[in-house]
């Protein structure tokens, strides 16, 4: 990671700058403060807020700038596309069909499609909301759908193509399965099924400001959709400053993504599904929620953070706090802890601000031990680790280390974990217990150019440029390639 990002997350984290954020209201709260620290450090024009506890929106907040071009501010009003998230209403929608009888969620797709490929038919609804199925993907290499607008001639495209995987080996996200679902509830709903979700969830759940739409649209109020990456050349190139992005869904392809809505409404939303408005069972909501098993056992999901997927639902499956967590376009998220009377939405117009990366630490200004100053996230391991070295300031690490170890040959503390770690304990400008954790790394890692590259940064950012320059020498020797030591070292050499 390089130095001057790591820099800049700690100058902008910190500190709150009224210009750059609006605000809406006044009095900024510790909340505001964080947020507008890191709308700063992602270049993240407008974020839209609710908190909901206890029933109700406690805390419903916008902040920065809805349109760019005009320098118009965002308001609680603006309205967002929240991308994939329009899955998990899908899933809600699937639900409500099975509460009345119409489906089970086990069933096979051909119960209710004729004329499906043969190695579709016994695909259930279940597999496909879950990204397990191995149906071949209706998104090209460039990820647009196929067909140029057209449902028909898009489903022909990926019909004839062979199946990704045997159904439930592996989770790989899938657009195509939710085509399928959406001309199953349009079936067996009698209207369209955005129709029928808007119907059914928008009018329900008190949603007045939500509807199905896209770049195409005319949307008043819209926050627009912005992007800090460019196609040069053939691939993305991140810029200095957004620019604006710019996609459209066709009609059939609503059931994946498609959705506009405002923070406010999303709170309205999951207000509704929690206190049965939209689904009467809560046996349907923990179906919803359960994430899919693979055929090895194992759970599968995007990442180590939202690490699972139910029937439509992203689930942040752990012991701590556990969630399930929609995600859109890499710009929106909702969060609803399972465990907690609290649910967070954050809304924003920039594809890549990914608000899911920094959702649990804005919960953890309602649940403290959250916070990843009080090691939240952390592996079970890091955590027995860290609660030795709070109590000898972060003395004896290797020491510390190798007793845990031999108190328990299972203990492990994997390279990339301790690297975030370090970077963790940066940003929260704590650059003596930084250097203890990248010192260990190195310890236990003496061939890792990364390991060597990270404790140059540290080094460098606590000011010892001389041993930062040792460091980065010892990672250039293991990977010749590595620029960042090669830059750091030339840097340092010209600033003596």
């Amino acid at each position: 990671m390089a130095l001057k990002h790591i820099i800049t997350a700690l100058l902008l984290i910190n500190f709150f700058i009224p210009a750059a954020s609006r605000a809406q209201g006044t009095n900024p709260d510790s909340i505001d403060t964080f947020v507008s620290g890191m709308m700063q450090r992602k270049s993240i024009p407008a974020l839209q807020m609710a908190v909901v506890r206890q029933g109700k929106i406690i805390k419903l907040k916008t902040y920065g700038t809805a349109n760019l071009e005009n320098n118009i501010p965002a308001t609680d009003k603006s309205i967002f596309s929240i991308n994939s998230i329009t899955k998990a209403f899908t899933g809600v929608a699937v639900m409500q069909l099975a509460e009345e009888g119409k489906l089970k969620v086990t069933d096979p797709l051909s119960m209710y499609l004729d004329s499906l490929p043969a190695a579709w038919q016994k695909i259930t609804l279940q597999q496909v909301l879950t990204h397990i199925s191995g149906l071949p993907d209706v998104l090209d290499e460039n990820e647009q759908v196929m067909g140029n607008g057209s449902e028909k001639l898009a489903l022909q495209k990926v019909g004839a193509m062979p199946m990704e995987f045997n159904t439930g080996d592996k989770f790989s996200y899938n657009q195509t399965g939710y085509v399928l679902i959406g001309k199953i509830i349009t079936k067996l709903s009698g209207m369209h099924f955005t129709k029928f979700i808007e119907e059914r969830q928008f009018k329900v759940a008190g949603m007045p400001l939500t509807r199905f739409g896209d770049s195409y649209d005319v949307v008043p109020n819209s926050a627009g959709a912005y992007t800090m990456t460019k196609l040069v050349d053939g691939q993305f190139v991140r810029n200095k400053k957004p620019g604006i992005s710019y996609i459209q869904f066709p009609l059939f392809f609503r059931t994946a993504a498609g959705i506009l809505s405002t923070a406010g409404d999303m709170g309205n939303w999951v207000i509704a599904l929690k206190t049965g408005k939209l689904l009467k069972n809560e046996a349907s909501i923990k179906t919803m929620w359960t994430p899919a098993v693979l055929n090895n056992g194992n759970i599968g999901g995007f990442n180590s953070l939202t690490n699972g997927y139910a029937l439509g639902w992203p689930t942040v499956t752990r012991p701590d706090h556990p969630a399930v967590g929609p995600v859109g376009g890499g710009r929106s998220a909702v969060f609803i802890y399972l465990k907690d009377d609290l649910s967070i939405v954050v809304l924003t117009n920039l594809n890549g601000g990914n608000p899911d990366r920094f959702i649990d630490e804005i919960a953890g200004y309602y649940i403290p031990d959250m916070h990843e100053a009080n090691g939240f996230g952390l592996s079970p391991n890091l955590k027995k680790l860290r609660g030795i070295l709070l109590k000898q300031n972060f003395k004896n690490a290797e020491a510390i280390a190798a007793g845990l170890k031999k108190k328990d040959a299972s203990f492990t503390l994997p390279e990339s974990e301790l690297n975030g770690w370090g970077y963790q304990l940066l940003s929260q400008k704590k650059p003596n217990e930084a250097l203890a954790v990248f010192t260990l790394n190195t310890a236990l890692y003496p061939n890792s150019a990364n390991a060597f590259d990270s404790y140059g940064e540290a080094l460098e950012f606590a000011g010892e440029k001389d041993k930062a320059v040792v460091s980065y020498k010892k990672s250039l020797q293991l990977n010749a390639d590595n620029k960042n030591a090669a830059e750091r070292i030339k840097a340092l050499s010209e600033k003596q």
